[in-house]
C-alpha cells in the first residue's frame, strides 16, 4: 500500500506491507488524513532512524476488517480515528502509557491502518470527510483546554493568542456554543476576519497594546498555545484570579515569569494536551449537539503531500490542512 514515512532522516512516500487486524483490531480504509504541526517535528525527533514510520495522527474511513473479538463495529461502518494512544478515562494527567497515534506507532498517512477497536469512533454523519479527516487531534486538544482545564462558563470571557491554528477555530466554536465572549489575534487581517466570520467577538492584531485595546474587557480564562512571544503578554491581560491553560508552545518554550506579580494576582495555571477516550466522546456529543463544522482550509491528493507540509510549516493555514488518501 502506498504510505508517507519518515524513513533514514527523510519523509517520503513508500510503498509498505499493508497490515493485518489482529483479534481486537480493525482495518480502517482511510479516505482522508489530516496534518498537524507535530507531523513537521517527526524528523528532528527520530533524527536519521532507519525503520519507515508511517506518520500522520489524524484520519478516517471505512472498516474494511474485524477482528475475531470485535463486536462494536462491522465491515463498512464509517469511522474517525481518535490519535490519543491508551488514554481511556478523563483524569488530572494523561497515563504514562499514553502516546500520540503517528510516532512510535504507525499512523494515517497510508491507504490503510490497523487499530484496536476502542481507537475508532463512529464518524459523525453531518460531517464530510475532509471534516472527519482532520478531527479528532485538534479538536480533542481544544475539548480538554477549554472545558476540563479551563472551566469555560457561558458568559465568560476567554481570550485566544493566534485565530488561524486549527485547535483556535475549535476553541471559538466551543466557547460561542455555550454563550462564552470570545476575543484571539492574529497578525493576518485575512485571518481576523476568518475568526470573527466563525463567530469571535473580538480580534486584535498580535501587534497591537492588548492591554489598551482590552482596558474594558474581563478575561476570565487565556488558552494559550504561543510560548515566550505571547505567554506573558496574555498574562497581563488576564483579571486577578483568572485562568490561563497552556497546551503547546510554537515559539520558544522557556518563559520568564513574575512569581511575586503571579501568586499576588492569585493566578491559575493549568498544563493540558490531547485528552481521553471519553473526552472525545463529549466532545463527539457537544459538536452533534451544535452541528459544528470542522474548519478545512485546504485538501491536497496524497501525491501532493509534500506541498501540504510546507504550506502547514509556512502558517498560512486558517484552520486545518486535509489530505485526501482515497
Amino acid at each position: 500500500m502506498k504510505a508517507f514515512v519518515h524513513e533514514y532522516g527523510k519523509m517520503k512516500l513508500k510503498n509498505m506491507e499493508a497490515p493485518i487486524a489482529g483479534p481486537k483490531d480493525v482495518i480502517v480504509q482511510l479516505r482522508v488524513a489530516g496534518l498537524n504541526r507535530r507531523d513537521l517535528y517527526i524528523p528532528n525527533r527520530r533524527g536519521d532512524e532507519a525503520s519507515a514510520l508511517i506518520i500522520g495522527s489524524d484520519g478516517a474511513g471505512v472498516i474494511e476488517s474485524v477482528g475475531k473479538e470485535v463486536s462494536t463495529l462491522k465491515v463498512g461502518d464509517e469511522v474517525i480515528i481518535n490519535p490519543s494512544l491508551r488514554w481511556d478515562e478523563n483524569c488530572d494527567a494523561p497515563p504514562e502509557t499514553f502516546d500520540i497515534l503517528g510516532m512510535p506507532d504507525h499512523g494515517t498517512f497510508a491507504e490503510k491502518i490497523a487499530l484496536p477497536a476502542e481507537q475508532v469512533e463512529k464518524k459523525p454523519e453531518y460531517i464530510s470527510w475532509e471534516e472527519a479527516g482532520v478531527l479528532a487531534l485538534s479538536a480533542l486538544t481544544g475539548y480538554r483546554a477549554l472545558f476540563t482545564k479551563g472551566s469555560v462558563k457561558k458568559d465568560d470571557t476567554v481570550f485566544i493568542p493566534g485565530a488561524g491554528s486549527g485547535v483556535a477555530t475549535y476553541l471559538i466554536q466551543f466557547a460561542k456554543n455555550i454563550g462564552a465572549k470570545v476575543i484571539v489575534t492574529s497578525r493576518s487581517e485575512a485571518k481576523r476576519l476568518k475568526a470573527k466570520e466563525l463567530g469571535a467577538d473580538i480580534a486584535l492584531d498580535t501587534n497591537s497594546d492588548w492591554e489598551k485595546e482590552l482596558q474594558d474587557e474581563t478575561i476570565d480564562l487565556v488558552i494559550e498555545s504561543v510560548g515566550k512571544a505571547t505567554f506573558n503578554r496574555s498574562l497581563n491581560i488576564l483579571k486577578k484570579g483568572g485562568r490561563i491553560v497552556v497546551f503547546g508552545a510554537t515559539t520558544e518554550d522557556v518563559v520568564d515569569l513574575d512569581l511575586r506579580k503571579f501568586f499576588y494576582g492569585q493566578y491559575q495555571l493549568f498544563g493540558s494536551t490531547m485528552g481521553s477516550r471519553e473526552e472525545l466522546r463529549e466532545m463527539l456529543a457537544h459538536m452533534d449537539t451544535y452541528k459544528t463544522h470542522p474548519v478545512v482550509d485546504r485538501t491536497y491528493p496524497m501525491e501532493d503531500i509534500h506541498e501540504a507540509m510546507d504550506y502547514l510549516e509556512e502558517n498560512k493555514q486558517f484552520g486545518k490542512i486535509a489530505l485526501r488518501i482515497k
